[in-house]
């Protein structure tokens, strides 16, 4: 009976954090589009979070392309299908792995830098504030971060998949003697707007998902320090799991589309 109790109230809690999720989304889409609007605060947070994000973002892509294609030209040669490669490789990132890859370390850089830097602001009464004396604090803490993580993600999995196939191209070149033209020749050859332009998209959501779960965890932070880590550790957590779960409904809408 105790841990079907422990269950219950867990599950009771979750829900109620969905919920009170649900209404911090209808609140950002609603003040969204409501003046003033907070441009030079929209901008900082984008070179906030776009360019001291870019080094780590295109130092993981082009792990990611080395790895990949060490992995797998092995198998391909098995085969005799090494000639494949560039068209596996580039496929395989632009569709799949470099948006959500790329997501998941702008979750913990973004996410949970945005849950600390609300929560401390929660936890000084700085928000509180900002209340006080008439602002919305809403809208220029939350709706700008937003805003800009649903901006800057798909710039940052443009540059991730870029640097990744270069990455790829610089195992081939050395492991095949390969040239750059003829790389990428065979790559752009390979890739369809079929293949961007889902992945694309579904890029937006994510970069969403991660401002507006960061946001959450650090407007309502508990009082104390130990909430303010509380919240930049759930916040990423939070954020991945609702990234595999748009990930999932992304990969069925676009494969629905592959067959019409």
């Amino acid at each position: 009976m105790l841990v079907i109790g422990n269950i219950k109230s867990k599950l009771n809690s979750f829900l109620i954090e969905i919920g009170a999720l649900s209404y911090f989304t209808s609140r950002f889409f609603k003040n969204a589009f409501k003046r003033p609007f907070e441009f030079k605060e929209f901008l900082r947070q984008c070179y906030n979070m776009g360019n001291r994000s870019l080094l780590l973002v295109g130092i993981t892509g082009f792990i990611i392309g080395l790895v990949l294609t060490l992995q797998t030209r092995p198998t391909l040669m098995e085969f005799g299908a090494v000639s494949w490669m560039p068209s596996m490789v580039s496929i395989s990132i632009v569709r799949e792995i470099g948006p959500i890859i790329t997501a998941l370390v702008c979750a913990g850089r973004i996410g949970s830098g945005i849950g600390a830097e609300l929560g401390s602001m929660r936890v000084t009464e700085q928000i509180d504030a900002m209340e006080v004396s008439g602002t919305n604090p809403f809208k220029y803490l939350v709706v700008t971060r937003v805003l800009a993580a649903t901006l800057m993600l798909p710039l940052l999995v443009i540059v991730a998949d870029a640097v990744a196939l270069f990455g790829s191209y610089l195992v081939e070149n050395t492991k095949g003697n390969v040239s750059f033209m003829l790389y990428f020749n065979q790559v752009f050859n390979s890739l369809e707007y079929s293949d961007m332009l889902p992945a694309t998209i579904k890029t937006f959501f994510f970069g969403l998902a991660i401002g507006l779960v960061g946001c959450f965890k650090g407007y309502y932070c508990k009082k104390g320090t130990a909430g303010v880590g509380k919240a930049a550790n759930s916040a990423v957590v939070f954020t991945s799991l609702l990234l595999f779960i748009i990930d999932f409904i992304a990969v069925l809408i676009a494969d629905i589309f592959y067959e019409l």
